[in-house]
């Protein structure tokens, strides 16, 4: 399966977010390459004019840092998640640095930043990021299992990959958090012991569109996922296995 990437232009790339506790998000691209077959953000194909399957195309913002510190100057200042509804740091960013881009802005104007990846490639940005004077790096981390994350997430960085990278963050001092979202299957004693010791918090999540996933589950002999009484106890366990860490549960 070959990515096919195009080159646009944006006309805002600062917007009014929906989340809780966030002011704005950033998304320097539309599409991700990383595949994840739960992806929530597959309504956005309706905006790009794609005929491509979600995860076999990605909109690459080029003109993102420019115009987000010309937004950035008449903006009120308040917190901004990098991204919402892509991966800022999926393979792409190697060539582009487009998120690169967006956080020397960022920094510059002195708005709180958040991160949300799965990828290693985010410690390439260090220099920047040790520079932003409010700053979290989180890793959406699913499983503790990597034969599960070929399964859900095919083409995204290995489990040991995020963790890694998770962990060379916080022995820089740098703010990090997991996101464990959706709750894929686990071991959440193994999942808890990993991650407990290099974030300031965990935020934990469901799978909240069963409809993509269903077959792809009872395929692989993993349909008791499926039942949200299981799946809140292992949310459950979790709080109880990360009880040294505040945990949120979305």
């Amino acid at each position: 399966m070959a990515l096919v990437v195009k080159e646009v232009r944006a006309k805002s790339i600062l917007s009014r977010s929906g989340i809780e506790g966030i002011s704005y998000t950033v998304n320097p691209y539309t599409g991700c390459g990383h595949s994840c077959l739960y992806c929530y953000a597959t309504f956005m194909k309706r905006y790009t004019g794609h005929t491509e399957p979600w995860g076999e195309f990605v909109d690459a913002k080029v003109n993102a840092p420019l115009l987000l510190a010309k937004q950035l100057s008449r903006a009120e200042r308040g917190s901004v998640i990098l991204s919402s509804v892509t991966d800022p740091y999926q393979p792409v960013e190697a060539k582009y640095k487009l998120t690169r881009g967006c956080l020397i802005a960022l920094s510059d104007c002195d708005f709180p930043v958040e991160i949300l990846t799965k990828s290693p490639l985010v410690l390439r940005d260090t220099d920047v990021i040790v520079k932003c004077g409010r700053i979290e790096v989180g890793f959406t981390i699913t499983t503790e299992d990597d034969r599960v994350r070929r399964i859900f997430e095919p083409l995204a960085p290995s489990i040991e990959q995020r963790i890694r990278a998770l962990q060379t963050l916080h022995e820089k001092g740098i703010r990090t958090f997991v996101f464990i979202g959706p709750v894929l299957p686990m071991h959440p004693d193994v999942l808890a012991d990993r991650i407990r010791p290099y974030v300031r918090r965990v935020m934990i999540d469901s799978m909240n569109y069963p409809s993509k996933t269903r077959a792809v589950y009872r395929t692989h002999g993993l349909s008791r996922w499926l039942d949200p009484g299981y799946v809140g106890s292992i949310r459950d366990a979790l709080q109880r296995l990360l009880d040294t860490v505040p945990v949120e549960v979305c």
